[in-house]
C-alpha cells in the first residue's frame, strides 16, 4: 500500500525563554498509508500536535525528513488539509465565505468556488446556512464549517487536531460518525486521515491504527492495529478489549534514563481533590479496591487527559498500582480511603515527602534555612533547567499544593514565599 505521508527520524526542538532548546520530538518514524485512518495518542508533552503541524507543513522539522507523495514537505501542501480544535473560523465572514477560503487561495474561479462550497455544505449537513455568521451557529455547527472548509479542497490527506474535544459528548460523537460515514462511503476523495485525540474510545472507534507516543520528548513507543469493520459498537467485546489494551499501554510508566543531569522533578498535572475523589471511588462498591480503567473513566466522567495524571499521582504516592488497564489500591490506599481528614493529611504528607523529589527538596531547603522561609524563585529557576517556563511554574504550583495539604510547608501567595508550618511535624524531617 502506497505511503501518502512518510516521516523518518523526525526531530523537533523549541527554544525556551531562557534560550535553552527543548526537545519536543525525537526520532519519530511514521507512515500514513493510502486508505487508512491513523490516530495519534499520548499524554501532555508527547508532541502530537507538533507532529501534525509538521505533516501539514505549518512547522519545520529540525532533524530527519518528511515527505508527502514522495516530495519533501517544505510548507503547506495543496493536498493536505487540517481541522483545528478551536474551529478557527473568521468571525466576520459568512459560513459560505469561510468554506470558500481554501478554494480562493488555490485560484479557483468565483462561480466554481460557490458551486463546490454549496455542494460541501449540503454534504456536511449545513445546507441553508451559507449566509450565517459563525456567532449564529452552535459549537457543533461551527466545527462542521471547519470540516467543510477542509474537505472542499478535495484533500488527499485530512488532519484532525482534537477536532471533537471542544464539543459536548453527543455532538462530538454525531460529528465523528458523520465523518466516518463520508469516509467509508467514499463520498469524499480523501485517501488518508490522521487524528490527534486524547480520547481512547474515540481513537478505537475511528482508527485502523493507533500510534502511542511517549512524553518529553515525544517518541513512538507502541502501535496497535485495528482490524474491525466500521461502524463499530462501543460495547462490543472486541472493541472493549482494544480499549483495555490501549489503556494498558498508555498507563505504562516511562523507564527513567540511567544518568540524568537533574532528578526527575516532573509532576502529573492533577490536584489533591481529584486524587482523593478517584481513590474513594475505587475503594467503594462496585469496585471494592480494583477497577477497570475504561469503566472508571465512565464513572468519574473525567477525560483521559484528566484521568491519566491522576492515576500517575496515585501510583507515585504508593496508594495504587496500575497494570493491564486496571487500577488496584495498595494496602496504604485502602487505609487512606478509610481514614479521617487529619489522618489523611498526615499520610499524604509522609507519602509526598518519601516519593516526590521536588517536595522533598523544598522541605529540606526550608529546614536548612535560618528563617524557615524561602522565595519560590530559586525553585522555579531549578525547574526551568529541565522544562519549559510555563510547565516549570505549573509544576511548582502542584508541588506547593501537595506540600501544603500534607502540612509540610505553607505558602504566601502575595509574597511568593514558602515557609515551614508554625507547628512543625519534626518526625517528618
Amino acid at each position: 500500500m502506497a505511503s501518502l505521508i512518510a516521516l523518518a527520524a523526525v526531530g523537533k526542538s523549541f527554544t525556551g525563554a531562557d534560550g535553552t532548546p527543548r526537545r519536543i520530538l525525537d526520532g519519530v518514524n511514521f507512515n500514513l498509508r493510502e486508505g487508512e485512518i491513523v490516530a495519534l495518542l499520548g499524554k501532555s508533552g508527547s508532541g502530537k500536535s507538533t507532529l501534525l503541524r509538521i505533516i501539514a507543513g505549518l512547522v519545520p522539522l529540525d532533524a530527519g525528513s518528511a515527505t508527502y507523495n514522495g516530495n519533501p514537505i517544505a510548507g503547506p501542501a495543496a493536498g493536505v488539509a487540517m481541522v483545528f480544535q478551536s474551529f478557527a473560523l473568521f468571525p466576520w465572514l459568512t459560513v459560505q465565505q469561510n468554506v470558500e477560503l481554501g478554494l480562493e487561495a488555490q485560484g479557483v474561479a468565483p462561480k466554481e468556488r460557490e458551486r463546490r462550497a454549496d455542494a460541501m455544505l449540503e454534504l456536511i449537513g449545513l445546507s441553508g446556512f451559507g449566509g450565517a455568521l459563525p456567532r449564529e451557529l452552535s459549537g457543533g455547527m461551527r466545527q462542521r464549517v471547519g470540516i467543510a472548509r477542509a474537505l472542499v479542497i478535495n484533500p488527499d490527506v485530512l488532519l484532525m487536531d482534537e477536532a471533537f474535544s471542544a464539543l459536548d459528548v453527543l455532538t462530538g460523537e454525531t460529528l465523528r460518525n458523520d465523518i466516518l460515514e463520508l469516509w467509508d462511503g467514499k463520498q469524499i476523495p480523501t485517501r488518508g486521515i490522521v487524528v490527534v485525540s486524547h480520547n481512547i474510545e474515540e481513537a478505537v472507534m475511528m482508527a485502523d491504527r493507533i500510534i502511542i507516543l511517549s512524553s518529553d520528548p515525544g517518541r513512538i513507543v507502541s502501535e496497535v492495529a485495528i482490524d474491525l469493520p466500521r461502524p463499530r459498537t462501543g460495547d462490543g467485546a472486541r472493541v472493549r478489549a482494544l480499549i483495555d489494551e490501549v489503556y494498558g499501554l498508555m498507563t505504562m510508566r516511562k523507564v527513567p534514563a540511567v544518568t540524568t543531569a537533574l532528578p526527575d522533578y516532573a509532576l502529573p498535572d492533577t490536584d489533591v481533590s481529584r486524587i482523593e475523589a478517584v481513590l474513594e471511588l475505587v475503594a467503594q462498591p462496585p469496585f471494592g479496591g480494583r477497577a477497570d480503567l475504561p469503566h472508571l473513566a465512565e464513572e468519574t466522567e473525567l477525560s483521559d487527559e484528566e484521568l491519566f495524571p491522576t492515576l500517575e499521582a496515585l501510583t507515585m504516592l504508593g496508594l495504587a498500582q496500575v497494570a493491564d488497564a486496571d487500577i488496584t489500591l495498595t494496602a496504604l490506599g485502602v487505609q487512606y480511603a478509610g481514614a479521617d481528614q487529619a489522618a489523611r493529611q498526615d499520610l499524604f504528607g509522609r507519602q509526598v515527602l518519601a516519593n516526590i523529589p521536588l517536595v522533598a527538596r523544598i522541605r529540606a531547603a526550608l529546614v536548612a534555612s535560618d528563617s524557615g522561609a524561602l522565595s519560590e524563585y530559586p525553585f522555579i529557576e531549578l525547574l526551568e533547567e529541565g522544562m519549559e517556563d510555563d510547565r516549570a511554574r505549573r509544576t511548582l504550583q502542584i508541588a506547593v499544593e501537595w506540600g501544603r495539604y500534607g502540612e509540610l510547608y505553607e505558602y504566601d501567595f502575595r509574597g511568593k514565599r514558602l515557609t515551614l508550618p508554625e507547628v512543625d511535624g519534626a518526625d517528618l524531617h
